[in-house]
């Protein structure tokens, strides 16, 4: 089968390979012919080290297929069924899944990430997350594998596994914004969009969307934000729309130290700043003992949006079909499998692509 392969990480770009298959399906797994990825940031980042790969290994985590087969001991799902993926599968018996916390189960992620996926000849290649859906099949273990109904196009629920969920989720099982409350969202991609449009469904008063790419801002005003500037008018803003109070809440979809900090500085004393952004395991954030006493601020961190799958995703999708979540419109171009590595840099490149989607025949 075709996939694209990183044959070690720093590489730039991904080789287009049709000889690789994919480990046998195991008693508790599923194979799934993937039917639409998105390109994700966080692709990018496992490409040149920023977060944790393994190479040589598929890139790719958000995405959604149907089930070509399915293991013995298997019974939740069937061959036929569509399904999104998560890269995080709740084992449903761990601690964290039973206090309620399923997005921080590590038994079946772990075990995904360090064991092999694919096969090129006799070499090992591993999934990116345990999944690698920058592939035409893979396999995953059948708790990653959340069904939906058949209705519900591959692209929309491709969306839901990884960026809207993290955004959205961010908002609503993270910071549980409150109706009326003042919103500053760091980042205006594909999560930091999706932030919006959860802080618009929570019912927010005032929605500040803060990007230095100026073509992104009347995208953020059409998802929702009431108002979009460049960290230039940050400083002003803040004086005139909060009488230099602050934000109530304050999320940074960047993951770098600055815009931690910025998110930091502009929320209001006893705010709740938010980190979304996957930021380098080396990059430190500087807060004084005195400043994290006195402005009683909560500071989150916030992976993958708190989401619990089963509950999550058949929510987003209700609110999908209700026309109160704008999935259709985050899809900024589709390409094919071929057109990864322009697809990857166009990601770079920046601009105001909010999702690119890999659709597959």
């Amino acid at each position: 089968m075709k996939a694209a392969v990183l044959n070690q990480v720093g590489d730039t770009k991904l080789e287009l390979r049709d000889d690789v298959r994919t480990t046998d399906v195991g008693p508790r797994e599923v194979r799934i012919r993937v039917r639409a990825t998105g390109v994700c940031h966080s692709d990018l980042s496992a490409m040149d080290g920023t977060l944790p790969a393994l190479a040589p290994g598929i890139v790719g985590h958000e995405g959604a297929g149907e089930i070509v087969e399915a293991g013995a001991q298997v019974d939740a799902l069937a061959v036929g069924d569509h399904v999104a993926l998560t890269f995080v599968p709740p084992c449903g018996t761990c601690v964290n899944c039973r206090g309620g916390r399923p997005h921080l189960c590590a038994i079946h992620t772990i075990a995904a990430f360090m064991n092999p996926r694919f096969l090129i000849g006799d070499t090992p290649v591993f999934g990116y997350a345990g999944t690698g859906t920058f592939a035409e099949e893979l396999v995953v273990p059948a708790d990653g594998a959340v069904k939906i109904d058949p209705d519900v196009p591959f692209e929309i629920a491709a969306l839901v596994a990884c960026g809207v969920m993290t955004g959205v989720g961010a908002v609503v099982n993270t910071a549980r914004v409150e109706p009326g409350a003042t919103v500053l969202v760091i980042g205006c991609g594909g999560v930091g969009i999706s932030a919006i449009q959860g802080a618009r469904l929570a019912g927010a008063a005032q929605i500040v969307a803060v990007d230095p790419v100026a073509e992104k801002h009347e995208t953020a005003r059409h998802f929702g934000a009431t108002q979009a500037i460049t960290p230039e008018q940050l400083a002003e803003t803040h004086a005139s729309l909060t009488a230099s109070q602050g934000w109530d809440y304050a999320f940074d979809v960047v993951g770098l130290p600055a815009t931690i900090r910025s998110a930091w500085d502009n929320a209001r004393r006893g705010g709740t700043v938010v980190v979304v952004g996957a930021g380098r395991g080396d990059a430190m954030v500087q807060f004084s003992a005195q400043e994290l006493f006195l402005h009683d601020k909560r500071l989150l961190g916030s992976f993958y949006g708190g989401a619990d799958v089963y509950r999550d995703y058949p929510r987003l999708l209700s609110l999908w079909r209700a026309g109160r979540l704008d999935l259709e419109g985050m899809i900024s171009k589709r390409i094919t499998l071929d057109e990864i590595n322009d697809g990857l840099q166009a990601l770079r490149a920046g601009g105001d692509l909010i999702r690119q989607i890999v659709t597959f025949g």
